[in-house]
């Protein structure tokens, strides 16, 4: 019914980018708040990044900084662009949706498959 789709994940090097796009399919009229988590090995999975619809965010402590989250409203898109990469945000990344008003009704929440972004030299 609603697909989350992520892209953008790979290896990269400490003090590098990375994008993170996210983009949400289905019968989609809306979407209330849209944002990232992501787990490392042995860890819960955590908020990275989240944003309303109407463009409030918030950002983990570890985060702040250096990680930007927005959206296009219009797409049904989310974006994480992460600069000054270090060690411990190795991680997967996961895109999250909640409040999705739907053709077909009112999807609670949904999540992307994941994609895994390593940050090592």
């Amino acid at each position: 019914q609603v697909q989350l789709v992520e892209s953008g994940g790979g290896l990269v090097q400490p003090g590098g980018s990375l994008r993170l796009s996210c983009a949400a399919s289905g019968s989609i009229f809306s979407i209330n708040a849209m944002g990232w988590y992501r787990q490392a090995p042995g860890k819960q999975r955590e908020l990275v990044a989240g944003i309303s619809s109407g463009g409030s965010t918030n950002y983990a402590d570890s985060v702040k900084g250096r990680f930007t989250i927005s959206r296009d409203n219009a797409k049904n898109t989310v974006t994480l662009q992460m600069n000054s990469l270090k060690p411990e945000d190795t991680a997967v990344y996961y895109c999250n949706a909640v409040g999705i008003v739907t053709a077909q009704g009112i999807v609670s929440a949904a999540w992307g498959q994941g994609t895994l972004v390593t940050v090592s030299s």
